[in-house]
């Protein structure tokens, strides 16, 4: 299981130095994976420990074999992070599955919450999990196995008007009729192939922009079949009330929509709420909850994409909760 997840996570000296100056306590990984950017963490400070989420089997199973040299400063569950909330208040009253923060300490604090969004490599890499244009396979895309709706399903199910948003939501834009249309004139599409087939017929030529002509179709239906805006809204809504004061919540995210809906919120949180001028001192009441730290998104250096290509589109940015 492990050699079918050997994922290369990105931004890992960045996520790392942005943890540092967070007080003692746990460290939430909502988004687990390979457990790369977690094993980072704990090897940077020895006063962290990692609460990691993760709803993919594969993931998890890797994720806790390279987490075992760290014994109890690590703790694994299998479940959405839109659930974070419920799977933390559960094991903080378990001492037994909660983990340590170093010499067999305990602490109940989330001093930070990481999520890198989106789709790891293992998943694209395997042709049978259908995330990938580049491997024929089943048009799955499911990260939790257990889901009963596949991106083949969800295509039979979903109607011609909601489809068209979808794909226009993430960045089809001109095209995302004329898309969403073939698709559903196609009839069933069983296989990532078929799916690639019926979206080069549907865009002419003179319309294709840099890249895989089908890439935003697949990143669109993924993003669909696994409900991963809804997800996001709800970690983020909880996230702000999890973390205590002068820990750090963190986010990677892979589009410009996903990259919008953190950058407001953090903005958002930032001032409060507050609804005056921006050239006049508030008197609309607003509180801050804290401060953004990255002004502008981090992006990875031209060395880690030419390491690791996937790195191109990552966007982190960091919000720390006010003390």
């Amino acid at each position: 299981m492990t050699q079918e997840f050997n994922h290369q996570p990105v931004l890992v000296d960045e996520v790392t130095e942005m943890f540092q100056p967070v007080p003692a306590g746990v460290v939430v990984d909502a988004t687990l994976g390979g457990a790369g950017h977690a094993i980072a963490i704990l090897d940077a400070r020895e006063d962290l420990g990692i609460f990691g989420i993760d709803r993919d089997r594969l993931a998890l199973a890797a994720a806790s074999q390279q987490l075992s040299r760290f014994g109890d400063r690590s703790t694994v569950i299998r479940g959405e992070f839109s659930s974070a909330a419920e799977l933390l208040a559960q094991a903080q009253g378990d001492t037994g599955t909660w983990p340590s923060v170093g010499q067999g300490l305990s602490s109940t604090n989330v001093v930070g919450i990481l999520a890198d969004l989106g789709v790891s490599s293992p998943q694209l890499d395997v042709a049978g999990r259908g995330f990938s244009f580049s491997h024929d396979g089943p048009l799955d895309m499911r990260m939790n196995q257990d889901q009963t709706l596949t991106a083949s399903l969800y295509l039979q199910e979903v109607s011609l008007n909601e489809l068209t948003t979808v794909l226009r939501h993430n960045g089809e834009g001109r095209f995302s009729r004329r898309i969403a249309v073939a698709l559903k004139d196609a009839g069933l599409i069983e296989t990532t192939q078929e799916l690639v087939a019926v979206v080069d017929r549907a865009v002419p030529k003179a319309g294709r922009r840099r890249g895989h002509v089908a890439a935003r179709v697949f990143q669109a239906l993924r993003i669909a079949v696994n409900g991963e805006d809804a997800e996001l809204k709800s970690l983020l809504d909880a996230a702000i009330s999890i973390v205590v004061p002068a820990g750090r919540i963190v986010v990677i995210s892979y589009h410009s929509g996903e990259d919008a809906v953190v950058k407001h919120l953090f903005r958002d949180w930032a001032s409060g709420g507050c609804t005056c001028p921006e050239h006049l001192p508030c008197v609309c009441g607003a509180v801050s909850r804290g401060s953004v730290v990255t002004k502008r998104a981090v992006v990875a250096t031209d060395q880690e994409i030419a390491r690791n290509p996937r790195a191109r589109s990552a966007r982190l940015r960091v919000f720390e909760v006010a003390s």
